[in-house]
C-alpha cells in the first residue's frame, strides 16, 4: 500500500486537491490574496529552465523533420481537431476550455519522464518541449482568437495576452536557462526535489481552479462525464495520430517514441495562466477540460510508456 501511494502520489494529490477545492472553495481565495499561484508558476518555469540540458538538445536540431512535425501537430493540428470535435458535443464553456488546453504547448516533466521510461529519445523530447513552449507564446493568442471568434462574441486582447505569457512563462524559462551553467551542481543534487516542487505547483493550480468554479461544477451534472469521455478519446486519438505521423516522416524508433508520447501531451501551467488571466470570470468551469487532460495523459501515458519499453526494437531494426 505504501509503495502504491509513493508511486501514484501525484495523481492522488490531484484528486485530493480537486475534492478539497470543491468542499472548501474559500481556501483558494486565501492563497490568491498572497499571490501564491503566480509566484509558484514563475518558480516552476524557472526550475524548468534550470533542468534543461541544452547541449544534448541542440544536437537534435540537425534533423528538422521531428521538431517541425511536432510544432505542426501540437500547436496547429491539435487545437483545430479538438475545437472541431468539441463544437457539436460539448457546452460552450467546455469548448472554451478545450481550446485553451488544445493551444497550449507540450508538458515538461511528465512527457520527458515517460519518454525515458519508454527508452525513447529524451533530447528530442526536450527539444520538442522547448520549441513548443517558446512558439506557443505567440501562437496561443492568435489561435484562441481565431477559434473562439467563430460563432460567438469573443474578441481577445491578443497583444496583452502575448505580453502576459511572455512575462509569466517565457521570462522565467529563459532566466533558468541562463542560470543553469552556474547551478549545475545544485540541479544535479536536487533535480528530484525540483520535480516534486513542479508537481506540487500543478496540484495547487488544480486546487485553485476547482475552488474558483465550485459553485458552477455543482450545476454541470452529466456534462462532467461527457467532457471526461471527450478528453480521454481526444488524447487516445492524438497518440495514434502522432504515432502514424512519426512513421510517415520515417523517424527512428527512439525518436518515434519521444514524438508519440511528448507531442500528444499538454501543459497545465500555461493553460492556467491563460484561463486565470482572461477567462476565469466569464467561464469559471472552462479549466475542467485541462484538469481532465492532465489526469488522462498521466494515466494513459504510463501504459503507453510501458508498451514501448516492452516492445522496443533492437538497433538492427531502427
Amino acid at each position: 500500500m505504501l509503495g502504491f501511494l509513493k508511486q501514484q502520489w501525484f495523481i492522488l494529490g490531484i484528486a485530493a486537491a480537486a475534492a478539497i477545492g470543491f468542499v472548501e472553495p474559500d481556501w483558494g481565495a486565501v492563497l490568491q490574496d498572497y499571490d501564491i499561484f503566480s509566484i509558484g508558476i514563475f518558480l516552476s518555469f524557472f526550475a524548468t529552465g534550470l533542468c534543461l540540458e541544452t547541449r544534448a538538445i541542440l544536437r537534435q536540431v540537425r534533423s528538422v523533420r521531428a521538431p517541425v512535425a511536432a510544432l505542426l501537430s501540437s500547436l496547429i493540428l491539435y487545437p483545430l481537431l479538438a475545437w472541431g470535435a468539441a463544437l457539436p458535443l460539448l457546452p460552450a464553456e467546455f469548448i472554451v476550455g478545450v481550446c485553451i488546453i488544445g493551444t497550449a504547448p507540450v508538458t515538461v516533466s511528465s512527457g520527458t519522464i515517460m519518454t525515458a521510461i519508454a527508452r525513447g529519445n529524451v533530447p528530442l523530447s526536450l527539444l520538442i518541449c522547448i520549441l513548443t513552449s517558446f512558439l506557443a507564446i505567440f501562437t496561443i493568442p492568435v489561435m484562441l482568437n481565431l477559434l473562439l471568434s467563430v460563432g460567438r462574441d469573443i474578441d481577445l486582447p491578443v497583444l496583452h495576452m502575448l505580453g502576459g505569457l511572455a512575462l509569466k512563462a517565457l521570462l522565467p524559462l529563459i532566466l533558468g536557462l541562463l542560470a543553469r551553467p552556474a547551478a549545475k551542481g545544485f540541479v544535479k543534487r536536487y533535480s528530484h526535489h525540483l520535480s516534486i516542487f513542479q508537481s506540487g505547483i500543478i496540484i495547487l493550480v488544480i486546487f485553485n481552479a476547482v475552488s474558483n468554479s465550485a459553485d458552477d461544477l455543482a450545476d454541470l451534472g452529466s456534462s462532467i462525464i461527457t467532457v471526461t469521455v471527450f478528453m480521454i478519446c481526444l488524447h487516445v486519438f492524438m497518440l495514434v495520430f502522432n504515432f502514424l505521423f512519426a512513421r510517415l516522416i520515417r523517424l527512428d524508433h527512439a525518436s518515434l517514441v519521444a514524438f508519440t508520447i511528448h507531442t500528444s501531451q499538454k501543459t497545465l501551467a500555461i493553460s492556467y495562466i491563460v484561463w486565470a488571466g482572461h477567462f476565469a470570470a466569464d467561464y469559471p468551469a472552462a479549466f475542467i477540460p485541462a484538469i481532465i487532460c492532465q489526469l488522462t495523459q498521466m494515466t494513459l501515458g504510463t501504459f503507453v510508456a510501458d508498451f514501448f519499453k516492452n516492445h522496443r526494437r533492437s538497433p538492427a531494426h531502427t
